[in-house]
This record gives C-alpha cells, sequence and structure tokens, in this order.
C-alpha cells in the first residue's frame, strides 16, 4: 500500500463524524484526526490542515476559502458531509486540483421528511400556539388544511422531486419550477413544470430546493413575496441567502405572507437580533433537516465511500471540475 496519509475532521460541532463506525473503515489508509471544536478563524483553520492530504468537511459553518485554500500544498481532497458546496471556493479548488466531493441526493427523504414536517407545524400554528400556552395564554386561532392545496416547489432536484412525492400522497397539487426543464422531467416526478412568476402565484406553500448560486441568491426578495398569494406558506429548505430575510420579515409582518419555515439562514450559527425572530407566524430550525441517526450515517457513510474512492484511483462526485 502507498505511504499512509492524513484524514482530518477539523470541526466536528456539534458532533457528526465522531463516534461513527465509519470510521474504521479508514484505518488501513491512514490517520484520521478529529477536532471537536470549529476553528476560531482562518489562521487556526490553515494550521489545523497544514499537513492534512484529505478533509471531510462535516459542518457547513467551517468554509475553505482562496487564502486557505492557497495555504494548503499537500491538500488533495475535501470530502463533504452535504450536498451543499457554498463552503468551499471551487473555482480555486480547481485550479489547485483539488478534487471536492459531495454527496447528491444521499438524505433527500430525510431532508424532505423534515421541510414537509415543517410545513405541517407551520399550517397548524404548532410553535405559536405552544409558545401562547406556555404563557398562560388559551389564543385561539385558524389553522390551515393542506389536502388540496398548491404545492409549488423551486428546484426539482433530489430533495424536491422528494418533496413532490410527500405533498402528492397529502393530495396536494403538485407543482415545480427548475433551471433545467425537459419533456420527461415533469411527468417524471409527477408535477406540472410552470414558469417561475406562476409558481409564485399559485403555490399556496412554495418550497425552496436551490443550490445556492450567482442566479438564486435572493431568489425570493420584495418583488417575488409580492406576488405570492396573500396568506401562502414559504419554506427554505435550501440556503439561507436564497432568501432576502429582511424582505421576508416585512411581507410577514404586513400579512402579505401567512407564515415562513426556515431550516437555513443567512448566517449560521443565527444568533444576531433580526426582526425575523419577533415574527408570530414562523417556524425555525438550525440547519437540522437531515440530522436524524439515519441521515447522519448515510452522510458519514457517503464521505467515507468518497474518501475510499478518491484513494483507490476511481473519484466520484467530484464538484470541482
Amino acid at each position: 500500500m502507498a505511504e499512509r496519509i492524513k484524514i482530518l475532521v477539523p470541526g466536528d460541532d456539534p458532533v457528526q463524524m465522531a463516534g461513527s463506525p465509519q470510521l474504521a473503515r479508514l484505518k488501513e489508509w491512514g490517520e484520521v484526526v478529529i477536532h471537536h471544536t470549529r476553528p476560531a478563524d482562518s489562521e487556526e483553520k490553515v494550521a489545523r490542515a497544514a499537513d492534512c492530504d484529505i478533509i471531510i468537511n462535516t459542518r457547513g459553518m467551517v468554509t475553505w476559502r482562496e487564502a486557505e485554500l492557497r495555504a494548503l500544498p499537500k491538500l488533495r481532497l475535501i470530502a463533504l458531509c452535504s450536498i451543499g458546496t457554498d463552503m468551499i471556493d471551487l473555482q480555486v479548488a480547481k485550479e489547485r486540483g483539488i478534487v471536492v466531493a459531495n454527496l447528491p441526493g444521499r438524505t433527500a427523504p430525510v431532508v424532505a421528511e423534515h421541510m414537509f414536517g415543517l410545513m405541517f407545524a407551520l399550517a397548524k400554528g404548532a410553535a405559536f400556539q405552544t409558545a401562547e400556552l406556555k404563557a398562560g395564554r388559551w389564543t385561539r386561532r385558524t389553522n390551515i388544511m393542506l389536502q388540496g392545496k398548491v404545492l409549488g416547489i423551486a428546484g426539482l432536484g433530489h430533495i424536491g422531486a422528494q418533496m413532490a412525492r410527500l405533498g402528492r400522497a397529502l393530495g396536494m397539487e403538485v407543482i415545480a419550477w427548475t433551471f433545467n426543464p425537459s419533456a420527461e422531467r415533469g411527468p417524471r416526478a409527477g408535477v406540472q413544470l410552470v414558469e417561475f412568476e406562476e409558481l409564485l402565484r399559485r403555490s399556496d406553500v412554495l418550497s425552496l430546493h436551490v443550490k445556492l448560486t450567482d442566479q438564486t441568491r435572493h431568489l425570493i426578495g420584495a418583488r417575488q413575496l409580492e406576488l405570492m398569494k396573500p396568506g401562502a406558506l414559504l419554506l427554505n429548505g435550501a440556503r439561507g441567502a436564497v432568501v432576502d430575510l429582511d424582505a421576508l420579515a416585512v411581507a410577514l409582518d404586513s400579512g402579505q405572507l401567512g407564515g415562513a419555515a426556515l431550516d437555513v439562514f443567512p448566517q449560521e450559527p443565527f444568533l444576531e437580533p433580526h426582526p425575523i425572530l419577533k415574527c408570530e407566524r414562523v417556524v425555525f430550525t438550525p440547519h437540522a433537516a437531515d440530522q436524524t441517526p439515519e441521515g447522519v450515517e448515510l452522510l458519514n457513510e457517503g464521505a467515507v465511500d468518497n474518501v475510499i474512492a478518491f484513494l483507490e484511483g476511481r473519484p466520484q462526485n467530484n464538484v470541482a471540475v
């Protein structure tokens, strides 16, 4: 076997990879070093990774930008425990010949189930009414029936397709918009493909499942929110920056929207004061859509699969191409 390598988990907080049985599969290849806290700054990040060959990035909050990637001459692979890649400067990785391997579709059923649950929590006012009861107030509010309503999906990838499946099972009419429409894609997912503005105007519930790019940053802003049905619900399971959070707070406060459920935020952890946190008709989770025991191990298994495939000379799921 070739010279043993160093594999780094740079900031496993909250715990993702530590204690996983998948780590045993890497022992024959080299040393695995896990840091149980996130690096405080870029200097600490580079210091941790200085002599590593491979990074397993378990948390999106640990980012790898141009200066950091150029400071790591030994680095050959970044294996992500995620579908999203926005924490990596892919252009610089490509220039440096660093393979970046993600996990497309691996936890799509887990994430879709979570977002579907947030839709129910929002429609039934679960968070608001729980808070009212805890505060000693018996505040009854009209809830929303979802069966028979229109579920609009922005982004018809793996997760969007799973959301469509769940929506159909509930008896919702499902429509979708995608950057890459085709004659086969809509029927394959069991949805009607529509233009973006039609999606906004018709959806009783709009669920976002696009990746973050220059095209999708603030895909939903003030103008798009104004086009949505009065009282419509917005779900964001994509990336925080896909929605203009300031505009969303205004739309909620004005009553234009009926509510919003967010699993992702422009900055994470999302701990700074923001008007959205004072809105009543909201449900939040801390980027936790895939954080079930099953989801975590699917991600860990996939990341280790990508590491081993790379070491065996057959890299897969490379997004830095």
